[in-house]
């Protein structure tokens, strides 16, 4: 059977055991879970010297043509390593890069595309609520403009351009960034 506690006895017992279990909570609270961050499969990083050459390049290539952009280029885990606004280019333009680019690392190697363009092949492949939920995934777009960087064949980076008048566009200077950069990346 049972044992009932009256209150009055064991007290000092049940004191210690109610604090002993408060603490253990309260102290749960303040445990830190160790930080994991998403790595390439093969380990390597796209350096930083090298991110900014593909993301000049994706300027200047649209620059060239009239256009004021910004370039973003994102490691494997979709943080910018490094955000380049071009002269002019309005404020927009940042988060429309920064989501191309974001698209392209995070989505491509999913549904096997490198380029934003051809998500939208992927969304007309899903019935209406699928590719609404696809499309309306936080940083996502099926813009034109983000181009994946891969290593053999696997996506390390991507750039994303944003601002010129049409994603096509956008895409042409994206892939102009990573063209520039191709022979740099390790073997």
């Amino acid at each position: 059977m049972g044992r009932v506690i009256i209150l009055g006895e064991n007290m000092s017992e049940n004191k210690y055991t109610v604090a002993a279990v408060a603490l253990l909570a309260v102290g749960t609270l303040f445990v830190e879970s160790p930080a994991v961050a998403q790595v390439s499969i093969s380990g390597y990083t796209l350096p930083m010297n090298i991110a900014l050459d593909g993301a000049l390049e994706a300027v200047r290539a649209c620059t060239a043509k009239g256009y004021a952009v910004t370039a973003t280029v994102v490691d494997v885990a979709g943080t910018p390593e490094v955000v380049l606004r071009g002269d002019h280019a309005v404020i927009h333009t940042k988060d429309s890069s920064y989501r191309k680019a974001y698209t392209a690392v995070s989505m491509g190697p999913i549904f096997h595309f490198d380029r934003t363009s051809q998500f939208w092949d992927v969304l007309a492949k899903y019935p209406p609520i699928g590719a609404q939920s696809l499309a309306s995934t936080p940083n996502v777009t099926a813009l034109p403009g983000g181009v994946a960087i891969k290593l053999r064949d696997e996506t390390i980076a991507a750039i994303g351009v944003g601002g010129s008048p049409g994603g096509d566009k956008d895409e042409e200077c994206a892939m102009a960034g990573v063209k520039r950069i191709e022979s740099e990346l390790m073997p």
